[in-house]
């Protein structure tokens, strides 16, 4: 399963609180131990300009091809 989630201070560490969906789906219990893989969730609007294009109704014309 995949969820986001904030970091959060505890200490001189930091946690992350899981949705009760998650936990209730994955059957978890306190104590219980887990695998967590991280990955930084980026902004969509950092990525605004970054990628110039020329012709934007031909690119949209190509990627639409590829869901046929």
């Amino acid at each position: 399963m995949q969820a986001k989630s904030k970091l959060r201070r505890w200490g001189n560490s930091f946690g992350v609180v899981l949705p009760k969906e998650i936990v209730e789906k994955e059957g978890l219990k306190e104590g219980e131990e887990v695998e967590i893989s991280v990955r930084k969730a980026s902004d969509i609007k950092q990525l605004f300009g970054k990628y110039p294009f020329k012709n934007l109704q031909l690119q949209k014309e190509r990627m639409r091809k590829g869901w046929e």
